[in-house]
């Protein structure tokens, strides 16, 4: 990292951290970032009981309502602003202000709730933002290789598919790499107009 880069010469890029409820997204920005990140996280309470679905996440008492935000600098003239989305439907309505400027995004996946991951997927394929697929590594994380997940999830064959730990900030910044040189070869392949 290097603190004391000209602000001038940077190349800012913003980047979502997406993906269902309680599958890291908090935890990958807050791993990352060179800031104190900042967290909308609020306590839940019983009237979360039946919509949030928290029974794999037994441990998580806190969730995102609004957004997530961090900074890493990468190098000299990169810096990614980390934007972590909120998981649960209701706050859905925020995505596309989220979304509007950026590069793309990783979508975390817990393969024991392999489901609520495609909301995420669904919204950056339909929007055409490069997306990479992180498999974070919750319990189970490893039985399955890269083709069944692939075929689970129907990703397209040039979508990366990683497996990560959200609580590695190394993991986490191999995960945001292959985002920019994937956002940077789609750019470079697509038809201007």
């Amino acid at each position: 990292m290097h603190a004391h880069t000209d602000p001038d010469e940077l190349i800012p890029l913003k980047v979502l951290i997406a993906g269902g409820f309680g599958v890291g997204k908090t935890t990958l920005v807050s791993s990352l970032s060179e800031i104190p990140p900042l967290l909308t996280e609020q306590a839940m309470t019983t009237a979360s009981i039946g919509v949030d679905e928290a029974d794999m996440v037994p441990t998580k008492t806190t969730t995102t309502v609004a957004m997530d935000f961090g900074r890493i600098t990468v190098d000299e003239s990169l810096i990614l602003y980390l934007f972590g989305t909120p998981g649960q439907s209701r706050f859905w309505f925020m995505w596309d202000e989220l979304a509007r400027g950026s590069v793309g995004a990783v979508v975390l996946v817990d393969l024991r709730r392999i489901d609520d991951c495609f909301p995420a997927i669904d919204f950056f394929e339909n929007r055409r933002l490069p997306f990479v697929v992180g498999v974070n590594r919750f319990p189970g994380a490893d039985d399955y290789d890269a083709d069944t997940v692939r075929d689970a999830l129907a990703l397209p064959s040039d979508c990366p598919l990683i497996w990560m730990d959200a609580r590695d900030p190394r993991s986490s910044r191999d995960a945001l790499v292959t985002l920019v040189e994937h956002a940077l070869a789609r750019t470079a392949v697509v038809p201007a107009g």
